[in-house]
């Protein structure tokens, strides 16, 4: 017969209440710290709420009325060093963290504000309307709320989207050797996205101390949790991680302070993330002054009987019962928050002098400069004063014929050994004696812990490396085995790193380096095989490096690791194996970015290409024999990059230009840059821009029809034929 024995949770899963001993045994400077957090969290948001009803806020107004006390009751107590991100409803998540960072010792809600903590609700008003004195200089609006300074590294429009980053940061923590901690916000319907989970998964294996908040106010939008899981218990989701979990009434900011601190101790002392369930209630719908009931999505009844449970109404009757402040005191100091935030409104609005009486306006002087918008896309690249550059015709080292792979594995060993900053991720990288293609060779046995294989969740751990960036005590340097997998991870690759710097204001540094190859011509078909150029070159923010040989490689990847902008470093698999020129044992030059290089200098045609294209493109010229074709290696491909001067000054030679790359047309690289050219050098064509590229279609699985989807110097030389019949 079966026996079927029941399985336990290998962590533990806990509902935490309290009672009236717990409210006896606070602290009552605690319990008045965490009023005067609520009532100006409280008193800022209804303002928020009042400003987007008069139509002074521009998009969404997300509130958090109502779900203040799961943010207080969790920040309250963190320290300086502790980092928290959130959702797109997250005001009271920033404000409860950059609060408790500039009034550590607490807020007397009887006591006036100080200038700091009028200077954070001043800034963080401003920024909610898109004003140039926000945290963010007005681009991050109500959902792109970030002062890294305080720890509060950035709320976040996409669902989800944050949960990775914030495993960076609690990875750089522990990595630093510190006992800090980070904790990561969302919601309800963030619990069923696919980053969450890779992320709680990743967290666990790597024991970082992560907090994931479950902020479960019931509704995504309008859809109740009933409906979109099947196990509503949504702190459930850690049992199946190994991760000790609490479900607490979010409503009551003293049971998700205790909860808190028992979190807290666990991951102070090393082990590993947690996760609390806070059950709470928006009071409003998903954006603006209006009750979810006015959308018939709930009740009035319902509202109405969470709003007994208010967490501030609360607070008050514990504080009044135990004698520590008066009904009439309370009262006081949310009339004294109502003054404050009509004087900081004062400070940001005027009447309106073409509006109704009583109308009001944002203040002209307070909108940013229009000129700011594209500013801090990124970096200005002074990083790079003092670098020593070298070219292969310049370089005095010691060269020798080497293999590509070779290379690129002592590149990262040199800067490794040289700059304790420097890791490494990606899947399988740390076994089969350097991962697929042997790019990390050795790497993992000379540097332990900073050589790290992940999990199959490039959503994760691509996001987990853009936090350590963001972060900015590592650089990370993270690889896509296939280029194609960027959209397995495209939310964290476009939504999250490419826009972080500009998002927030383009004061932030994002050091990050992502390595994807090209792999035409393998035989791994439609999936495992494109070049991801031309989709990288639309997304503002990342910077390309197309290394064509390895001397090449070892000075790009060294600029790729000293830019303080994301780069994408694409190799090709077809150089991996081949052989070139290559430095011994000086590996610490730079290749500037923004220089492209002549590979043969010529006056019919100009041949624009990269990566594996520039020695097919250098064959077909030499097989043609009677054409003289200037061959320019771009090596940098991003809009910023593009070396302009070089090639402006080979078509004014030519007159004529050939874009060559290997690729699908239909993701290619070459019709933004045709565009860009004939925009800048009409004049100077004597025909239209041509160009080579694969297909239309991704390559398939057949060997025959794999070729026939790609380009080589064959496809090249016929191009080039058509160009120049003579």
């Amino acid at each position: 017969m079966t026996h079927h024995e029941p399985l336990s949770p290998a962590s533990p899963w806990i509902h935490l209440s309290t009672t009236d001993a717990d409210w006896d045994a606070a602290d009552p400077a605690l319990l008045k710290a965490m009023l005067g957090q609520l009532v100006l969290i409280r008193v800022f948001e209804e303002y928020v709420l009042t400003l987007a009803g008069a139509g002074l806020v521009h998009g969404p107004a997300h509130s958090s009325v109502g779900q203040e006390g799961g943010a207080v009751g969790s920040i309250i107590t963190l320290r300086p060093g502790d980092q928290v991100n959130g959702s797109h409803r997250g005001h009271h998540q920033f404000l409860a963290k950059a609060l408790a960072y500039v009034a550590p010792d607490g807020i007397d809600p009887t006591a006036d504000a100080t200038p700091e903590i009028v200077e954070v609700l001043t800034r963080s008003l401003a920024e909610i309307c898109g004003l140039a004195r926000g945290y963010c200089q007005g681009r991050g609006g109500s959902m792109h709320l970030q002062w890294a300074e305080a720890g509060a590294m950035g709320t976040n429009a996409i669902v989800g989207g944050g949960v990775p980053q914030a495993a960076g940061f609690a990875w750089a923590d522990k990595h630093a050797g510190t006992d800090n901690v980070s904790i990561t916000y969302f919601g309800d319907g963030a619990t069923n996205i696919g980053s969450v989970l890779e992320t709680m998964n990743l967290a666990a294996a790597w024991q970082v101390p992560l907090c994931f908040f479950i902020e479960n106010n019931r509704y995504a939008v309008s859809t109740t949790v009933d409906e979109a899981t099947h196990e509503p218990r949504l702190s459930a989701r850690g049992l199946g991680f190994n991760i000790p979990s609490w479900q607490v009434d979010g409503m009551n900011p003293l049971a998700v302070h205790l909860a808190t601190q028992e979190a807290l101790a666990h991951m102070r002392a090393g082990n590993g993330p947690t996760i609390i369930e806070a059950e709470v209630y928006r009071y409003f719908h998903q954006n603006g002054p209006f009750p979810g009931s006015a959308f018939g999505y709930r009740t009035k009844e319902e509202e109405a009987q969470w709003r007994e449970r208010d967490p501030l109404l609360q607070l008050s009757e514990q504080l009044a019962r135990r004698g520590i402040l008066t009904k009439e005191e309370i009262t006081a100091s949310i009339a004294n928050a109502e003054t404050l935030m009509a004087s900081i409104g004062d400070v940001l609005l005027e009447d309106d002098p073409e509006g109704k009486p009583g109308q009001r306006r944002i203040r002209p002087s307070e909108w940013p400069d229009p000129g700011f918008v594209d500013v801090g896309v990124r970096g200005d690249l002074s990083e790079f004063a003092g670098a020593r550059y070298e070219e292969l015709e310049t370089f005095s080292g010691a060269l020798d014929e080497r293999k590509f792979v070779e290379v690129i594995a002592d590149t990262f060993a040199r800067r490794m050994s040289t700059d304790d900053r420097v890791m490494i991720m990606g899947e399988d990288i740390h076994r089969l004696n350097g991962g697929t293609n042997g790019a990390t060779k050795g790497l993992a046995a000379e540097f332990p812990g900073r050589v790290l294989g992940t999990p199959i969740s490039e959503n994760a751990f691509v996001g987990l490396g853009g936090g350590i960036a963001i972060d900015g005590r590592f650089r990370p340097i993270v690889e896509l085995m296939y280029s194609d997998f960027m959209w397995v991870a495209a939310d964290q690759v476009f939504n999250q790193i490419a826009k972080a710097r500009h998002m927030f204001g383009g004061q932030g540094h994002v050091p990050f380096v992502l390595r994807g190859k090209v792999a035409m011509g393998t035989g791994y078909g439609s999936q495992h095989s494109m070049d991801p150029v031309g989709i990288y070159a639309t997304s503002a923010g990342w910077r390309i490096a197309a290394p064509s040989n390895p001397f090449d490689y070892v000075g790009m990847m060294n600029s790729a690791l000293l830019c303080n902008d994301p780069v994408l470093v694409v190799e090709h698999v077809d150089l991996y194996n081949a052989v070139g020129t290559a430095p011994v044992d000086d590996l610490d030059y730079l290749i500037p970015i923004g220089k492209a290089a002549v590979r043969r200098a010529g006056s019919d045609l100009t041949i624009l290409t990269y990566l594996s294209m520039v020695q097919e493109s250098l064959d077909a010229v030499e097989a043609l024999g009677s054409v003289d074709a200037e061959v320019i290696d771009l090596r940098w491909l991003d809009r910023a990059s593009v070396d302009w001067d070089t090639i402006g000054e080979s078509i004014r030679k030519t007159n004529n230009v050939l874009i060559v790359e290997q690729g699908a047309r239909s993701t290619g690289y070459g019709g933004w840059l045709a565009d860009e050219i004939q925009r800048r050098y009409f004049d100077w064509l004597d025909q239209p821009i041509q160009r080579v590229t694969g297909g239309e279609a991704s390559p398939s699985i057949s060997k025959v029809l794999e070729r026939a989807s790609f380009a080589k110097s064959e496809e090249v030389a016929k191009k080039i034929r058509e160009i120049l019949p003579s």
